[in-house]
């Protein structure tokens, strides 16, 4: 899939949103992406998914492992494409663990997908949680990068698509000094 299409999907599901926006980084943007809004159909998802494990095709892995809540239906799909399993890490009392029963199995080779990647924390959270496991991070995959500097992940990192919006910290936001634009947090994250 190419960026061009990748965004034209986007565009045609109303997910690339204009305002005032909390990210679940603690960042604030004029622009969002809601990635919901897309995986909501089927179809798009599996699209999607297909074309992050071609992104990996040369790279041997047995489960694929997302943040939740975002990462979840992304990294499915992912994992169908690649016949192999997905779980998913989530916030139990601020830190990011493996629940539910998930097990990562030692030396099992690991490929960590999310939908969007801004700053990297929430991946980097998920490889701090597995390192108990023993296991083997072999990559991380996002449908979107929009983060503005590069990150660096100790494993390679791939993306359908790159988008650079402007990204404030909150006590030098231009868009609160201008006033006007409510701030809206529209991400499942907590602000921490």
């Amino acid at each position: 899939m190419k960026q061009t299409e990748v965004l034209d999907l986007f565009r045609k599901c109303e997910a690339l949103l204009e305002g005032h926006f909390l990210l679940s980084s603690g960042l604030h943007s004029s622009q969002y992406i809601q990635c919901a809004k897309v995986l909501q159909y089927p179809e798009h998802g599996t699209k999607l998914g297909k074309a992050i494990a071609e992104l990996f095709q040369h790279t041997q892995c047995d489960v694929v492992v997302s943040p939740a809540i975002g990462g979840i239906i992304i990294a499915q799909e992912v994992a169908r494409a690649l016949g192999i399993r997905a779980v998913f890490c989530e916030r139990k009392d601020g830190k990011m663990i493996l629940r539910r029963g998930f097990e990562i199995k030692k030396e099992e080779q690991v490929l960590i997908i999310e939908d969007i990647v801004t700053t990297g924390r929430s991946t980097g959270e998920v490889i701090a949680a597995l390192k108990d496991f023993k296991c083997r991070i072999v990559g991380v995959g996002s449908i979107i990068d929009r983060s503005e500097k590069a990150i660096s992940f100790p494993v390679e990192f791939k993306s359908l698509a790159k988008l650079v919006f402007k990204n404030y910290n909150s006590d030098n936001c231009s868009i609160c000094e201008k006033g006007g634009i409510p701030l809206v947090k529209p991400g499942s994250r907590k602000k921490t």
